[in-house]
């Protein structure tokens, strides 16, 4: 009489002992390991292993599994708008896995409070900053009403709801890996990264939900999301939600005109680093291009002097005189708004704190004044705030109302965030985002691309 096939779990991998020959080619990413002397698999391939063999009548013994149903009631009612009825439909109907692609603010998080109640599984969520991780323990304790965990941060806490960012999960995965039935993972374009896609491989989570405004990598990689998490089930845009769940908006593109003495600087540095991508043979287009330039400009005087002027010509077209009156003439044009203005870089987002005398965020803020800044924004002590991307996903500032871009790259996620920012419904509220864009530079180019997205409407001054 042959043993039952044993499943264990061991350091966010499943050993498989005991495995009839049969089996061996037909459970998905299974490897002998010559130093147990069993075989082993991802632990994400859990569900897929379980399933062949409850289809196929094989008895077994799981250890591996170290959770069990838990119901998770809801302290109030909770009545879902009709497309988020959609979505938790439709990720039921994709076997309690998919991606939900929905805009900032058009209340993903809400989504997952229904389905947590609904899977009734230990859950936990990941995210990828620290003020996001506290934003979710808020609002899983406001509507379970029972304690959080939290790991990461500083915080080693362990419960049926817990929430942790990607970057602890990669370390410790691994070890707690098969206490949760329920993985959800928040801004889930984050995930397919080369260290941040290892929370999903080691753990058992049967059930998935992945959510984001764009599923969309520029490497390409949301095929490796769609493996880990479940293929994108519900999408729904901008403008499906807009003056419903969201706020009516306006984008406004502002072609601006550089100074002269600003616009001899820009092509003058412009054609050195022309000249030399064409001496180099650098096609910046390609997935390489970058990474040849700069190997290329460290090599001699004259490909360091191109790396100059690819950056002078970059932030002459950032940030330009002209730009930095527009800045003004939209604030006193829109008094009384909350305003957020974006860069590309920390030091425009400096200048103009400097020359304005406003209150800047960036990735050197300290904790303390990041908050008391978001505080006084969302309590009317401050009406703007500068900030280069620490804004573009992650914190909520549903007061916000008006965004200008003065400088950004050409990634049409970046956009949407940063639309997000200013759509999060509020009676009367009508949002406008402009953007500053450079006459006659690059920055048509990166413009563009932006444009790829439905959610981009223009309208020129």
């Amino acid at each position: 009489m042959s043993l039952p096939l044993k499943i264990n779990f061991d350091k966010g991998t499943l050993i498989l002992q005991d495995v009839p020959d049969v089996l061996q080619a037909q459970l998905p990413d299974l490897r002998w390991d010559a130093r147990t002397l069993a075989f082993r698999a991802p632990a994400h391939c859990y569900r897929d292993i379980i399933s062949h063999l409850r289809a196929h009548g094989i008895s077994y013994q799981d250890t591996a599994r170290q959770f069990t149903t838990e119901t998770f009631p809801l302290q109030k009612d909770m009545l879902p708008y009709s497309y988020q009825t959609e979505a938790i439909d439709a990720w039921n109907a994709n076997g309690k896995r998919g991606v939900v692609c929905l805009p900032t603010g058009a209340g993903k998080t809400f989504i997952a409070i229904l389905l947590i109640a609904d899977t009734q599984r230990p859950t936990l969520v990941h995210v990828p900053t620290i003020d996001l991780m506290h934003q979710w323990y808020d609002v899983l304790k406001e509507h379970f009403g029972r304690e959080v965990g939290l790991y990461g941060g500083g915080y080693h806490e362990l419960r049926d709801l817990t929430v942790t960012t990607y970057q602890s999960a990669v370390l410790h995965a691994p070890h707690y890996g098969n206490q949760f039935g329920f993985a959800i993972f928040d801004e889930c374009h984050h995930l397919p990264g080369e260290q941040y896609q290892y929370a999903a491989i080691s753990s058992i989570a049967p059930f998935r939900l992945g959510l984001t405004a764009t599923p969309e990598r520029v490497d390409g990689k949301e095929s490796r999301l769609y493996e880990l998490v479940g293929e994108c089930c519900y999408e729904a845009k901008v403008q499906d939600l807009s003056g419903k769940m969201l706020s009516k908006y306006r984008v406004v593109t502002i072609a601006v005109e550089m100074e002269d003495t600003e616009r001899v600087r820009y092509e003058e540095a412009r054609h050195t680093y022309l000249d030399f991508l064409k001496t180099a043979k650098i096609n910046m287009g390609t997935p390489r291009g970058w990474h040849l330039f700069l190997w290329k400009t460290s090599q001699t005087d004259e490909g360091r002097e191109a790396f100059q002027a690819y950056l002078t010509q970059k932030q002459l077209s950032f940030a330009s005189t002209t730009k930095q009156d527009w800045v003004w003439k939209l604030i006193q044009r829109h008094r009384g708004d909350r305003i957020l203005i974006f860069t590309q870089d920390n030091d425009t987002a400096y200048r103009l704190g400097e020359q304005f005398f406003l209150p800047v965020l960036t990735h050197q803020t300290k904790v303390k004044e990041r908050n008391a800044f978001l505080n006084g924004f969302r309590d009317g002590t401050y009406s703007i705030l500068v900030t280069s991307k620490v804004l573009n996903e992650g914190v909520d500032v549903p007061e916000a109302n008006v965004a200008i871009i003065v400088s950004g790259s050409g990634s049409v996620r970046e956009h949407v965030q940063r639309l997000g920012r200013i759509l999060r419904k509020r009676k009367g509220k009508q949002a406008v985002l402009y953007e500053l864009i450079s006459k006659q530079t690059g920055e048509h180019f990166v413009n563009k691309r932006r444009r790829q997205h439905d959610a981009y409407r223009e309208s020129k001054y």
